[in-house]
């Protein structure tokens, strides 16, 4: 409890001075001191700025997986990030409105902002699910630890993919990603979801336009293993938190920067509606 106090005001500290929503999609009444001009909507906007209107302790739950900032990716035998396999994958175009390419070291500062935003609206039975992936830079091997380690991870579960695109002779081809469960200290999971183990086997999203889509059927086993009543995910894209938690009658909250990715969650959206 003292640990999680702590945490709390050295993030407080550390806030960035916040001016406001970007964009919506919606009408929104973003000054409440509650969630009801947040719940169900899909804010389109830059996340900071909307978690940063956000009541503390206000959502259960956030999965989320930010952008990898692949367009940085030296000596890994990839080209610009992007070679080899990548040139027949989607985001081979990267993402729209936001180039994916910072320098390490802002990254970071920026993941671990975020974060800390995530980790202020969650109760002391709240937790996070954010997904990374690791890689091999300059023949490392370059692992999320410098973005989580002020944060208390519980458990690390494992994505494992159905093959893999990042062929490289130096190492073996990766075909897993990570989840961090970050979790306050009165978090516990739905009866019996625990039996799940920590390694899920899921294939990628295929139909979908987005060039970094979650598969559903992974969000779903997220969020039906929790007792949330409210999810949040600040890297929306396509809108598939949304979609998992309608599924698993649940309320959402969605925050995309991209216009177009706004445009095709709540097209989502509306045909689960129909």
């Amino acid at each position: 409890m003292q640990q999680t106090k702590q945490l709390n005001l050295f993030l407080e500290e550390k806030r960035p001075n916040i001016k406001g929503i970007v964009a919506a999609t919606s009408a929104i009444n973003l000054e409440s001191d509650n969630l009801k001009g947040f719940r169900n909507k899909i804010i389109c906007g830059d996340c900071l700025d909307v978690l940063s209107k956000i009541p503390n302790d206000s959502v259960d739950l956030v999965v989320t997986s930010p952008p990898y900032n692949l367009k940085n990716s030296t000596g890994n035998g990839m080209k610009d990030g992007r070679g080899g396999k990548w040139k027949n994958a989607e985001l081979i175009n990267g993402y729209t409105d936001y180039n994916d390419n910072m320098p390490h070291e802002k990254y970071v500062e920026w993941q671990k902002e975020c974060l800390g935003e995530m980790f202020r609206i969650i109760p002391e039975n709240g937790a996070i699910f954010y997904n990374h992936k690791w890689r091999v830079q300059n023949g490392l091997l370059q692992d999320r630890h410098d973005i989580v380690c002020d944060f208390p991870v519980r458990q690390i579960i494992i994505w494992q993919r159905k093959g893999g695109i990042n062929f490289n002779a130096g190492y073996f081809l990766p075909t897993y990603e990570v989840i961090y469960l970050i979790a306050k200290p009165k978090f516990k999971l739905a009866p019996k979801a625990n039996s799940y183990g920590d390694v899920w086997s899921f294939g990628q999203e295929l139909k979908n336009e987005h060039p970094a889509p979650f598969p559903v059927a992974l969000i779903d086993r997220i969020i039906a293993s929790t007792q949330a009543q409210v999810v949040l995910d600040p890297f929306m894209g396509s809108g598939t938190t949304a979609v998992a938690a309608i599924q698993n009658k649940r309320d959402f909250i969605g925050i995309e920067l991209s216009a177009k990715y706004c445009e095709m969650a709540e097209n989502r959206i509306n045909e689960l509606n129909k």
